[in-house]
């Protein structure tokens, strides 16, 4: 059955979080007045977390809880939540009360009127460690918005929402939930950015720290590339090594003339041997990309997956389609 809203929030050892959490929700989107789900995903908690979730289903047929064997991380545990989701449309959110959940008519209502497919939460006025916290993330937001394209003020806000069908057909791995914005940008989407109002932690312990930034930095460049190159990688990969093995070709060049015409020895030229490994380099490089294209070429075919998106067809009412030779995806 389609419903409205489906509320997605991973959940880690935050059983001091969870009664007011549930309590909140519950109250901001009853008095929204519009159908809704709330699904949990329990992230492998070693505290009683699943049991606090478990009493609370019991008691609420609109409460889905989610349980992990072990712990696979937050990106994971949205994919999860996404893939259960029957909502028109996403929210997501963190479990440790910092979001408030207030905020989530607004956003939802920004969808829908401003014909957004994405909004973003901006906290604006963020209640976290200046060092630790709010310094890595102007510089990842700064990283990842030049990187990618698509800018935005805080990317590692969770408070977003989304239309199911931009975000059900994403896979996601690594720390890539922060991405999200930037990796279905690829499908054309409108995305925008609202302040929201950001809370001070007052129960258990934050699972974020500098020790995240790497990961996040290395998940960019995999972003990176498969948002410029992942149907086209011979571009990258040719392009460079076009350039080293032209630079190799120029030196050993103009070695050979002045072996042949000057009758000097080359051989105890450093410059001959990088011009040597500059054209072996560009060679490796040239049939990595065509290597490449090989796999994203099987990549796309054996998964039918579409090299385009659809966003809607208009045609006159009982006109028969002639059928598509290749299917897309609908954003």
């Amino acid at each position: 059955m389609a419903i409205d809203l489906s509320v997605v929030i991973p959940v880690r050892n935050e059983s001091p979080n969870l009664p007011d959490l549930y309590r909140e929700l519950t109250d901001s989107l009853a008095a929204w007045g519009r159908s809704y789900e709330i699904i949990l995903v329990d992230d492998g908690s070693t505290d009683d977390s699943f049991e606090i979730m478990a009493r609370l289903q019991a008691a609420d047929p609109r409460l889905r809880v989610v349980r992990f064997r072990r712990n696979f991380g937050q990106t994971a545990a949205f994919s999860a939540g996404f893939n259960l989701a029957r909502g028109r449309v996403v929210v997501t959110s963190d479990g440790d009360r910092q979001n408030d959940p207030r905020d989530i008519p607004m956003l939802v209502e920004r969808l829908e009127q401003g014909g957004y497919d994405i909004v973003c939460g901006w906290r604006k006025n963020r209640k976290d460690t200046w060092l630790t916290r709010r310094v890595p993330s102007m510089i990842a937001n700064a990283l990842i918005s030049r990187a990618t394209g698509v800018t935005l003020h805080d990317y590692g806000c969770s408070l977003k929402a989304f239309r199911a069908d931009v975000v059900k057909p994403l896979r996601l791995y690594g720390e890539m939930h922060r991405f999200i914005p930037a990796i279905a940008s690829e499908m054309g989407v409108k995305i925008d950015e609202v302040v929201v109002n950001h809370r001070a932690r007052t129960q258990g312990q934050s699972k974020y720290g500098l020790s995240r930034t790497v990961r996040v930095i290395l998940d960019l460049l995999t972003v990176k590339f498969l948002l410029s190159y992942s149907t086209r990688p011979l571009q990258m990969f040719g392009s460079v090594g076009l350039v080293m093995a032209g630079i190799g070709s120029i030196i050993l060049g103009y070695l050979a003339y002045v072996r042949l015409f000057s009758y000097q020895s080359i051989s105890d030229r450093p410059i001959l041997f990088f011009g040597i490994l500059l054209v072996f380099t560009g060679v490796q490089l040239l049939t990595v990309g065509l290597l490449a294209e090989l796999q994203a070429r099987t990549y796309h075919e054996s998964q039918d997956k579409p090299t385009y998106v659809v966003r809607e067809i208009l045609e006159a009412p009982g006109a028969i389609s002639e059928p598509e030779p290749s299917r897309g995806a609908k954003a």
